[in-house]
């Protein structure tokens, strides 16, 4: 047992949340090396003695994947960093990941019981460091498998669903193999996420983790042409499959002028600079529309948005802004994401939406019509909706523009598995508890079913895809039809 927090409640309450070490503005937002820099140990150990041991503990509960937190904050308090990496690996495949990227304000930070009169618990960043500890040890405390079952599980989709799901049934003794479209392994984890907030040589080593573990890979393989489904388990004999695809198909403005050179979807721009390696621009070629010196704008409120324009800058732009339909408060980008940004010199156009988008008489980007937007009354989500102001027009400057307006479902898969049930959407269809689809033996689950969300959410529903089909192969039991899922039902 680890060692018991003795000090009294009232003196661990007037501990400050310890901040986390960062790159200095001026500097970071010219390179793309990590912002944040990481909780040295002595902060980590004072961070854990704020933990008041609830009886209930919230941040167990807002947890997605269920890890024992309150166990892996008690470890650490102890000392025993390599115990904590190793409770939190029993309900998390990617703990360096989600250190970095998941939104804990929103989830196991946000059931906190210090957050209701003060600041909570910096789980993420505990979690985080322990990690990082863990890796930088070399000694991995990876959970032992069960016995082989005789079973196999394909996973088409190397992103957050699919390799949390593989991470659990691995354990369970199934054999496990990973299909994945492109050339590295990630999903959206590679491509969709810069190098500053996320790096490249993190990824790969929980990758490298689930290898160990026994989890097979292969890359380049685009299910629904490369291969089928009906394939997949007919031919290469696989007794489930889990669709983990994503939701990778961009949105854009859908205004004029979205044809002229010089105009992205953030999901391309991201692409080219994670997967071609233009961040390296010293190194490699650089696969992007010049921004160096350059006119920028991102168009969006999400964290992908806030990814582009950051990158932007980064890339050299000489002005990078932000165009967002609604107000500061309404944007979806997480509160940490947008403070680095206006600290990186990033400007922002707030109750702005593009109408036109003009060029000169070779095609290429020369600037973005506007409009001026108000909030209106709350629509069916609560938000209140953004209506625009008569007569306000004007044009900003622009050689780049980036829609960061979300994606949607690929259709790929959906089409060459015509008994596998879609909505009007086109996202496959998935009970949300148990993961199952229409077909038999097919689970799906992340933004192929949700539509775009976070990493967290993403490998919650690859825990309970794991689960679900675990039971699927010990009993052979299926039941009928899912369950329409809230994407499905959504306006």
């Amino acid at each position: 047992m680890p060692e018991k927090n003795t000090l009294p409640l009232k003196e661990r309450m007037k501990i400050a949340r310890m901040p986390m070490p960062e790159q200095e503005p001026g500097v970071r937002n010219k390179n793309f090396t990590e912002v944040n820099l990481g909780l040295e140990a002595a902060a980590a150990l004072t961070e854990a003695t704020r933990c008041i041991a609830c009886a209930k503990p919230g941040c167990v509960v807002d947890c997605p994947v269920g890890v024992k937190i309150n166990q892996v904050v008690a470890l650490i308090y102890a000392g025993d960093y390599l115990a904590a990496a190793a409770k939190l690996r029993e309900d998390n495949a990617l703990p360096a990941i989600t250190g970095r990227v998941c939104p804990q304000e929103n989830q196991c930070e946000g059931g906190c019981v210090l957050g209701k009169k003060g600041a909570p618990v910096a789980i993420g960043n505990l979690e985080r460091f322990v990690a990082d500890f863990e890796r930088k040890s070399g000694q991995l405390g990876l959970p032992k498998n069960d016995p082989p079952t005789g079973k196999s599980v394909a996973i088409v989709g190397s992103g957050p669903a699919g390799l949390s799901a593989a991470g659990d049934l691995i354990q369970k003794g199934h054999r496990v193999r990973v299909f994945e479209a492109l050339h590295e392994l990630g999903g959206v984890l590679v491509y969709g996420i810069p190098e500053f907030r996320l790096p490249k040589s993190i990824v790969k080593g929980e990758v490298d983790n689930l290898r160990r573990m026994g989890v097979e890979f292969e890359t380049n393989v685009v299910v629904g042409k490369s291969v089928t489904i009906d394939e997949l388990m007919q031919e290469e004999h696989y007794d489930a499959v889990f669709v983990a695809t994503g939701a990778g198909l961009p949105q854009f403005m859908g205004v004029p002028g979205e044809h002229l050179n010089g105009v992205y979807s953030a999901n391309e721009f991201l692409t080219r600079i994670n997967l071609m390696r233009a961040y390296l621009k010293e190194e490699y070629d650089e696969p992007v529309y010049d921004c160096r010196d350059r006119e920028v704008i991102v168009v969006g409120g999400g964290n992908t948005a806030m990814d582009a324009v950051r990158t932007a800058k980064r890339l050299g732009a000489r002005k990078a802004t932000l165009v967002y339909r609604r107000s500061e408060a309404e944007m979806p980008a997480r509160a940490e994401e947008v403070k680095h940004a206006r600290e990186e010199g990033i400007e922002f156009q707030m109750l702005t939406a593009p109408v036109e988008l003009l060029g000169d008489e070779k095609g290429w980007l020369t600037g973005m019509r506007c409009i001026r937007m108000e909030l209106g009354e709350p629509g069916a989500d609560g938000r209140r909706r953004p209506v625009a102001v008569q007569g306000s027009e004007f044009v900003l400057p622009a050689n780049v523009v980036i829609a960061g307006l979300g994606t949607t479902a690929n259709p790929l898969i959906q089409s060459t598995t015509p008994d596998l049930k879609t909505n009007k959407r086109n996202y496959i269809v998935a009970d949300p508890e148990t993961m199952k689809t229409s077909k038999r033996g097919v689970f799906a689950g992340g933004d192929i079913v949700t539509g775009g969300a976070t990493v967290i959410l993403a490998m919650g529903a690859g825990r309970k895809a794991a689960r679900s089909i675990h039971a699927y192969l010990t009993s052979g039991e299926w039941e009928a039809a899912a369950a329409p899922t809230a994407a499905e039902t959504a306006s």
